[in-house]
């Protein structure tokens, strides 16, 4: 099954912009983020990698470079995207190099992939600020990273807690 492949300059609309977050399982990140007022739709993928048209079964080997992601679609009328890096803060560990819980190897890594500078500025201060807080006691690890190809992954783990009826990682 070939992923569809998106490219950056489709990210934004007049009314809608788009965020890329990866924090380990993307199911998870998924259903939290879904339920964000002004998130208007969520996809998962695969991004930040050099093989093309890549699998699950492919990027889970650790070996393509790419991060298992969500693709946030939003109104940024009814929500900021620091609200949303508020929420990619608070929804993993962003200390834990390469991994979530049991789910370990690169793909799985925390990363923001920003669409433009604004973006970049907005997740870099974010980053300091959580960074400072206290919150944690080892240093954050997450990535800060310029988006690049999208890969929308397999159809079946698009939308999968509402495939199966509930559930979650350990998000």
């Amino acid at each position: 099954m070939m992923s569809k492949h998106i490219h950056c300059d489709e990210t934004m609309t007049e009314t809608t912009h788009k965020a890329t977050f990866g924090a380990g399982c993307f199911w998870g990140i998924e259903a939290a983020l879904q339920k964000v007022k002004g998130v208007v739709s969520t996809q998962v993928g695969y991004m930040g990698g050099t093989v093309k048209n890549p699998t699950y079964k492919v990027v889970c080997t650790g070996k393509t470079g790419h991060a298992e992601v969500v693709e946030v679609t939003y109104d940024p009328s009814q929500v900021s995207y620091e609200e949303l890096l508020n929420v990619f803060w608070e929804i993993h560990d962003p200390t834990q190099l390469n991994r979530q819980g049991f789910d370990i190897e690169t793909n799985y890594r925390s990363v923001i992939f920003y669409h433009d500078g604004e973006q970049k500025v907005t997740a870099e201060a974010s980053k300091e600020r959580v960074s400072k807080s206290g919150r944690y006691r080892r240093s954050i690890v997450t990535e800060i990273a310029p988006a690049s190809t999208f890969w929308k992954a397999e159809e079946y783990h698009q939308q999968y807690y509402k495939k199966i009826g509930g559930g979650s990682c350990r998000i």
